[in-house]
């Protein structure tokens, strides 16, 4: 699965992973980003998520869009065993993109072109 984020150059963009535990028992995971620009990407409400029984839970991934060029990451959510049971580890492709840029400011100034 690919998370794409999209937006403008310095734009934040947050993003949910829902995760779903259909089973009796409860799941935790571990969160880690990795890859080239792993760096540029947080999880801001940390890296454990804990999920009840027949219950939804939420990773929210974090990136501030600060360069024209694509960036690129993996996020890995690792099973730890809760109640003796083990969930199955889970990846996603981090993948941002410029749709547009919008001036941070403008300066005005005035000039000759040409002197001799």
């Amino acid at each position: 699965n690919t998370i794409e984020f999209t937006g403008a150059l310095h734009a934040t963009i947050v993003k949910q992973v829902r995760l779903k535990n259909p089973s009796n028992n409860t799941l935790s995971y571990n969160a880690i980003l990795l890859g080239r620009d792993a760096e540029d990407f947080s999880l801001p409400k940390g890296n454990t998520v804990t999920i009840s029984p027949s219950r939804q839970g939420i990773v929210n991934v974090e990136f501030t869009i600060r360069f024209l060029h694509p960036a690129e990451a993996v996020l890995i959510l690792i099973s730890n065993k809760v109640d003796g049971v083990d969930g199955a580890t889970l990846t996603f492709s981090l993948k941002s993109e410029v749709k547009n840029i919008e001036p941070l400011g403008m300066t005005k100034c005035r000039s000759p072109c040409y002197e001799l």
